[in-house]
Order: C-alpha cells, then sequence, then structure tokens
C-alpha cells in the first residue's frame, strides 16, 4: 500500500483514513467526496505556531494561506489553535468572518484590489493591507482617510528569486505580477510614499516566493534580501519594519518519492540564519510571518470517487472513468499536477494494472492525474480514493457541464460531520434568470 501519510492505514483491505473505514464514509455520503481530517489541520497547525514562536520569538507567527482551502470550519479550527490568516478576495473575508474568526488577524492580498474590495475590507476590520502597487497605495490611503482611520500595512515586495519550481506558482521573480521589484528601485520608491501617507501606518514588508518547495535554502535567500532592504530603507528614511513576511511555500508529499519534510527544523534553519543576519547588519530582527496553505491541508484531504468504467485499449493505454475530474480537482489540466491514487476496499489486491484515472467531464484534458496503478480486476462501481487533495481542489471546483460541486466531509476521531453540503443540480440554476 501506497502510505503518504500517518492517518492512512490498511486494516482488513479496507482504506481507513484519519482513523475511520473509508469505504462506509463513501456509502454513507456517496461520491465524489472530499474528506478531510480535523486532527491533521490542528497538528500540522501547532508545528508551525510552536516552531515559530520558539525559534523566531513570542511575536512572530503563522498566517494560514486561506486560498488553500476556504470554508467556515477551517477558519473555526485555524482560528481556535491561533493562527492568522491571509485572505484574498471578499468571499474569503466574509467567509472568514461567518465563522467568527478575528477580523484583526486577517491579512489582505491581492494584486488588483477594487474600490469595492477596499471598502469591504475596511468595513470588515481586517488587520492588514498586503499593499501590491501605487494604485492600491493610493486608493486605500483616500479612502481610510475618509473613514478617519489609520490602515495598517504590508508592502508586498518581489526580491528576484529563481525557486525552480512550476512556472505558474514562482511569484518572488524580479517580473512577477506580483509585489514592488527591489531590484529595480521601485520597492524603495514604494517605502517612501507610504511614509508620506498619513492615513497609512507602514508596518513593515512582505514577500513571497513560490510553491512547493522542499527545503529551506529560498526562504533563507530571501531572508538576506529582505534584511538588507530592511536596513537601507532604515539608512535612507530612519524607517525600521516591525515584521517581515516571508510568505509560504513549503511543499507536501503527492508521491512516496518526493522528500519528507521536517517543517520544525526548516523553520529553525531560517530563523537562525535570520537572526544571524540581523546581527552581521546590527538591526533588533523583526517579527516575522509565515504563510502556509498546503502544508497545512494537503495531506489532511482524500478524494473518494466511484469507477464508472474501465476502458482497456490493447497495445495502447488504459483508462478508468470515475465520478468526478476536472470539477473538483483541476491541477493536472492546470499544472500538470500527479497524484497517488489506491483502492479503497482492494488493498490487500496487488496494484498491477497501469492505467490513468480520468473522469466524466466533456474535455480529453479531463485528467484526474495519469499512469496510477490499480488492482487488475478493477471494475465499475468499485472506490477508489485520490490522496493529498486538502490544498488546492476544493477552493479551485467549478461547476463545469454544470455538475455539482462535491460535499466536504470532516472527519474528528470517531465522528464525521458536513462541513459544506452537496451541492444539487438546483443549486446550479439559483442564479439564473
Amino acid at each position: 500500500m501506497i502510505n503518504l501519510h500517518s492517518n492512512l492505514r490498511n486494516i482488513d483491505g479496507v482504506l481507513h483514513f484519519g482513523g475511520r473505514n473509508m469505504s462506509e464514509i463513501a456509502e454513507k455520503y456517496g461520491t465524489p467526496l472530499y474528506v478531510m481530517d480535523e486532527q491533521t489541520i490542528r497538528a500540522n497547525c501547532r508545528t508551525y505556531v510552536r516552531a515559530m514562536k520558539k525559534y523566531f520569538g513570542e511575536s512572530s507567527y503563522p498566517c494560514y494561506a486561506s486560498k488553500a482551502c476556504c470554508f467556515k470550519d477551517i477558519y473555526r479550527i485555524i482560528g481556535s489553535e491561533g493562527m492568522s490568516a491571509d485572505c484574498v478576495s471578499c468571499g474569503e473575508i466574509y467567509t472568514a468572518k461567518s465563522a467568527g474568526f478575528d477580523m484583526s488577524k486577517i491579512h489582505f492580498h491581492s494584486n488588483s484590489k477594487n474600490d469595492y474590495d477596499i471598502n469591504y475590507a475596511i468595513d470588515a476590520g481586517v488587520g492588514y493591507f498586503v499593499v501590491d502597487n501605487l494604485e492600491e497605495l493610493f486608493a486605500l490611503n483616500d479612502i481610510a482617510g475618509k473613514r478617519n482611520i489609520r490602515q495598517k500595512i504590508l508592502l508586498r515586495l518581489t526580491p528576484g528569486i529563481d525557486t525552480h519550481t512550476y512556472e505558474a506558482v514562482r511569484t518572488g521573480n524580479v517580473d512577477s505580477k506580483f509585489g514592488f521589484p527591489i531590484e529595480t528601485g521601485a520597492a524603495q520608491k514604494a517605502v517612501k510614499k507610504a511614509l508620506a501617507c498619513e492615513n497609512i501606518e507602514l508596518k513593515g514588508y512582505h514577500c513571497h516566493i513560490g510553491s512547493q518547495l522542499f527545503d529551506s535554502d529560498v526562504f533563507i535567500r530571501a531572508a538576506d534580501i529582505m534584511i538588507e532592504f530592511t536596513c537601507k530603507m532604515r539608512d535612507k528614511f530612519n524607517y525600521i519594519a516591525e515584521e517581515i513576511d516571508l510568505g509560504g511555500g513549503y511543499g507536501v508529499r503527492y508521491h512516496e518519492s518526493d522528500p519528507i519534510i521536517d517543517i520544525e527544523n526548516n523553520i529553525r534553519l531560517v530563523a537562525d540564519r535570520f537572526h544571524k543576519k540581523c546581527r552581521t547588519m546590527n538591526i533588533t530582527p523583526p517579527a516575522v510571518i509565515l504563510e502556509p496553505g498546503r502544508s497545512i491541508v494537503a495531506d489532511a484531504g482524500i478524494t473518494l470517487y466511484t469507477v464508472g468504467n474501465v476502458k482497456r485499449i490493447e497495445g495502447y493505454k488504459n483508462y478508468v472513468a470515475v465520478d468526478g475530474g476536472m470539477g473538483d480537482n483541476p491541477r493536472n489540466l492546470f499544472y500538470g499536477s500527479t497524484y497517488s491514487v489506491l483502492s479503497v476496499e482492494n488493498l490487500n489486491k496487488p496494484a498491477t494494472f497501469l492505467c490513468d484515472l480520468v473522469g466524466r467531464f466533456c474535455e480529453s484534458g479531463d485528467v484526474v492525474t495519469p499512469n496510477i496503478s490499480l488492482p487488475e480486476d478493477v471494475k465499475r462501481g468499485d472506490k477508489v480514493a485520490v490522496l493529498t487533495t486538502g490544498a488546492y481542489n476544493f477552493s479551485m471546483s467549478s461547476n463545469y457541464n454544470r455538475y455539482p460541486r462535491p460535499a466536504v466531509i470532516m472527519i474528528d476521531g470517531d465522528t464525521d460531520r458536513i462541513s459544506v453540503r452537496q451541492e444539487t443540480i438546483e443549486d446550479i440554476i439559483s442564479r439564473d434568470n
């Protein structure tokens, strides 16, 4: 059996996830189905909270990247674990607020906030805006002034680092659509402009260098650049940043061949270099923020499907088609992402049938993941589980072909509950005139 995570078990040939029998869960709720393990989410949160305070100091903290997976239960869980959250839209802010999340612990991102977004976020009471461009800075200053408030911000900077990751998730290079490049002088200009805004309180700087990173090298390089920039702004404008956000990006294991990441040790390595650099530059270390998303929820989630048909093309390839696909997991289509797959009820059988796991959507690109192995006698009605789908699956789901989106079931020890109900075909037309 593929065993990527500690919450997976083979008990009498049946897949158990988070201590629960997935055959029974599939029977109870139907498929396709997202299943998430609350205890794994909580354990991942605690790793970050403890390690950041231990190595960076008590004022440092993790800020959950909401775009990885956003629904009300997620905010209830991360809030109770002492995490902040970054949101990239009014919808994410509204979800967090509806869940009772502390709005002062929200960081509002986005490279193109319009006036509605700014007004909405201020009304909601978000703690920080992460300002991406001068147009946003000036608009925020103007709107905050009309409300007689002084809004806390971080300036998003691009440090010019190549992360050697997927092109679509590289965000720290100079020509990124995000942030003020340090290399071109735009970042220094932004600091000068922000300090001149009477309705803006500049708290520090933010950067994000990419996703699915398996070591701390790029975080260390980013920390060096951000501290050097902080010192330059101290000398230039007599301004010392109180906080530096190094972004997120630690990877997760989609396959057994992927490296195992020790998050706490990686945080220790970055903190050691960060504090050493601060000593070298003769600066009091600012508080540090990290933005884990994928590494909080990815291994806490799996997706259950029912096989619809098995297509054997002799001499070519085989397809196993399921009752979901690109509508609930478009990541193979977008990024070429691949996954590990298990038979839910036949784990004791040899997985020798090489095939592509495909969906039911009317697109040739509707591939959940290629080149996986299932039992030779896989057939219609069998259940399969795609592993490590807690991040960027539910949040990127759609109604393409007007298929309803799956439910999200949260398991917690001996209990299970509906976090997000199954969408219906009536829901799909609810906004039609």
